[in-house]
């Protein structure tokens, strides 16, 4: 009773890994992330205060980019305390509750970032394809209601994944491969049957990324069809460069996305290296990256940064 009850105490309490081999320079190391991290912050923070101040941004383009910025902040924030703890040399150890909560925010609002994706392509299609009729569908209520399903939907099938982590005994090693909380990471380290948590995952992730993709891609071929019919080269090259933004987004989530999961599961005897680099890559690139891209490509966007940067000066030269 006594062994079952230290089991149960110790299962509890797991070791986040900064960068194995390098401990000593984990304060050096941390300088880089942190500045990730306040790019990120920042630049997503700055397209959301631009798309909630700046009137001419009200409309679905931007509504769906602001949701963009939250998914972005909401999938790179979680992990953010746990790493800094670890580099700083502050704890090195997360209870068995804030992994379960922490999983739940990394795996939902990468799913949700993927369904915002599909979302921005139809907004492409619509603007493109549709464009008498863009305002009249895309609706402020529309969009509403695909950022609470994209939100429902990301979330809700994680539950019974995470859910079931509870009734595994974690008799073996409690280390993690990395700075925070990984579902892929926790099932390897049970000592239990997790068939249904690798092939509910594996289901889960090719429903829903895959449908996403599959989307995003059928919306691309509709997009593509209807630029070839522009008799002017140049109203082709305008009308693909307003999707260029989004195809960069696409690709800096699912090209680290893919390349984790490619890691996780056939090469599990790489160099912890690899798998540790390839994580931070997936949380960190899409919000670093994102907000800047947009800013670089986005008119409307760069006005607004430009303004908020230097009113005094925009205001005299529109006068």
């Amino acid at each position: 009773m006594a062994t079952a009850n230290s089991s149960n105490i110790l299962s509890s309490t797991f070791y986040p890994t900064g960068i194995p081999g390098y401990e000593e320079f984990h304060h050096w190391i941390s300088i880089p992330f942190c500045l990730l991290y306040l790019v990120g912050i920042m630049g997503n923070c700055t397209i959301l205060h631009i798309v909630r101040t700046d009137p001419r941004l009200h409309e679905p383009m931007y509504y769906f980019l602001a949701m963009l910025s939250l998914t972005d902040m909401g999938m790179s924030l979680p992990t953010m305390t746990s790493l800094f703890r670890v580099l700083w040399s502050i704890s090195r150890e997360i209870q068995f509750n804030t992994c379960v909560v922490q999983m739940f925010f990394i795996h939902t609002f990468s799913f949700t970032e993927s369904s915002v994706l599909l979302a921005m392509a139809l907004d492409r299609y619509v603007a493109i394809c549709h464009p008498l009729r863009y305002a009249t569908i895309l609706t402020p209520t529309l969009i509403t209601k695909i950022g609470i399903a994209a939100l429902l939907r990301s979330a809700l099938p994680v539950i019974p994944l995470l859910a079931r982590l509870a009734f595994f005994p974690f008799c073996h090693s409690h280390i993690l491969s990395h700075s925070y909380c990984l579902h892929q990471d926790m099932i390897r380290l049970a000592c239990a049957d997790t068939k249904f948590n690798v092939i509910y995952g594996l289901v889960l992730i090719t429903l829903l990324w895959g449908m996403d993709s599959l989307g995003i891609f059928v919306s691309y071929i509709f997009i593509l069809h209807s630029v070839l019919k522009i008799s002017s080269q140049e109203g082709r090259f305008k009308a693909l460069n307003t999707c260029a933004s989004h195809i960069c987004a696409v690709l800096i989530l699912y090209v680290p996305m893919i390349g984790l999961s490619v890691v996780h599961r056939f090469a599990k005897h790489s160099s912890p290296l690899i798998h540790i680099f390839m994580a931070h890559i997936y949380l960190l690139v899409p919000p670093v990256l994102n907000p800047i891209i947009y800013s670089v490509k986005t008119k409307q966007i760069r006005q607004g940064i430009l303004h908020l940067l230097f009113p005094l000066r925009i205001s005299s030269s529109v006068m």
